[in-house]
């Protein structure tokens, strides 16, 4: 007898994308490119759902918010700005009236994509050899801890 439940790809957090059947990992950063939380997504799915759950991590509200075209929302967009966050989002290219955010803050954002080529240094993460999400996502926090060991060892 089952459970009820279906299990599989989707739960593991695999899904299809041009790269194949793979996942994509969404992030929340400090504003040094330092890591704060994961969330994991099938490869197919779209960087807006996973926007809500990245503001839920229990940090301390920022100032602003950098984030790329994919998690361009009016609704997202909304709660940031209820929340007190400045949302910095360039506009997706289908939007009628596009709202252009502050390009010169918007250039920071290269702090985090520089934090996921170093992740992405380990082959473990680049190439996702663990099949449940949970080992993965595990393996993904010992590499964020350590990107973050080095700032707390004296360098002197």
């Amino acid at each position: 007898m089952g459970s009820g439940r279906k299990r599989g790809a989707c739960a593991q957090a695999f899904g299809r994308s041009r790269g194949g059947f793979t996942s994509k990992i969404h992030a929340r950063c400090d504003n040094q490119g330092l890591p704060l939380g994961f969330i994991l997504t099938g490869g197919e799915a779209s960087d807006y759902t996973a926007a809500e759950p990245l503001m839920e991590i229990p940090i301390a509200a920022p100032k602003a918010l950098l984030a790329d075209k994919g998690y361009d929302g009016d609704r997202f967009r909304e709660s940031l700005l209820i929340r007190g966050i400045l949302p910095i989002i360039p506009p997706r290219s289908n939007r009628k009236v596009p709202e252009h955010p502050d390009y010169r803050r918007y250039r920071d954002r290269n702090r985090v994509e520089r934090m996921f080529g170093k992740l992405k240094q380990q082959r473990r993460i680049a190439t996702r050899y663990d099949k449940t999400v949970l080992s993965f996502e595990s393996f993904l926090n010992l590499a964020a801890a350590r990107l973050w060991l080095k700032s707390f060892v004296n360098t002197a």
